[in-house]
């Protein structure tokens, strides 16, 4: 658009074409919950500025996509998983095989299939092991997170706090069946999030798609069970690197989450829009009783 920024409805049409090939008016309603209204204006702004041609985007609405484009992958892998126990006894758990694969395979290609290869791991616990992804990944970058058993991962985001701006974070024990899930663009900072009616989990409370609020444990129609996946723009990104520190620098900062900087702790300097996704996309396994479910070969 001749170096104007996009507005949301603008991106969120362009890069659904872009994600699904050529598309009518009413399939992108229904795929970006607009009205057929102004999804028929929007249709004719962009094809009028050249970044759509006959239900397509164009190289120039590629082009204009460009500025949003995710530039980095952040995992945060330091952790012991004693609730995997006894699988991480010897095995960090984003290791973990679930039926042949490893629990972060699923998440590292996601990223190469969006185009994200500047990806970056925070490791602690047992950190050798996860140098068998270069085989696979010789695009990573390892980070070193030396206090990651006796702190909360706030630690690890400190040492990699400087990658936050226009990145993916990735909690790195997560179990991704749908790989669209992470996209090649994204407009603003956000959060997965699963829809629950009720939840004694860690949730956010969800105002006109904002979050407003992070809490353990909730009910109500406004409620999402958090999922380790989050986005930061680039301006969210510099701010995460300042108030992290601020944060991690108090007294019990070390105890802290790192989502509670941006969520609670300092969230007057944040807009946080939640991405809601469904269960059956992304799978969380905490403990070694749902491995099992999910794998009967460790049911032995």
């Amino acid at each position: 658009m001749n170096g104007v920024p996009l507005t949301k409805r603008q991106f969120d049409l362009l890069e659904c074409l872009y994600e699904n090939g050529s598309l009518t008016q009413r399939q992108l309603c229904q795929l970006t919950d607009q009205s057929l209204g102004n999804v028929n204006r929007l249709v004719k702004e962009l094809s009028e500025a050249g970044l759509i041609k006959k239900g397509t985007i164009t190289p120039a609405g590629v082009q204009a996509l460009e500025p949003y484009r995710v530039k980095r992958a952040v995992f945060l892998a330091a952790g012991f998983g004693s609730r995997m126990m006894p699988i991480t006894l010897n095995t960090p758990k984003p290791l973990v095989k679930v039926k042949g694969q490893r629990i972060i395979d699923s998440l590292l290609d996601a990223c190469l299939a969006a185009g994200i290869d500047e990806i970056f791991i925070v490791r602690g616990y047992l950190p050798d092991q996860f140098d068998q992804l270069l085989a696979k990944y010789p695009m990573i970058h390892f980070l070193e997170n030396p206090i990651y058993n006796e702190s909360n991962n706030i630690s690890s985001a400190m040492v990699v706090r400087y990658k936050l701006s226009n990145a993916y974070v990735f909690e790195a024990d997560l179990l991704l069946s749908d790989p669209k899930l992470v996209k090649r663009y994204q407009y603003e900072s956000n959060m997965l999030g699963i829809r629950e009616e009720r939840t004694d989990d860690w949730c956010v409370v969800v105002k006109d798609g904002v979050i407003t609020e992070e809490k353990v444990g909730g009910q109500g129609k406004d409620i999402f069970r958090m999922i380790g996946i989050s986005y930061w723009s680039d301006a969210d990104g510099r701010k995460l690197s300042n108030d992290i520190l601020k944060i991690y620098q108090t007294p019990g900062g070390k105890e802290r989450f790192w989502e509670q900087v941006p969520l609670h702790y300092c969230k007057d300097n944040y807009v946080v829009k939640i991405r809601e996704c469904t269960a059956d996309e992304i799978t969380e396994i905490d403990t070694f009783r749902e491995l099992k479910e999910i794998d009967p070969t460790y049911d032995i």
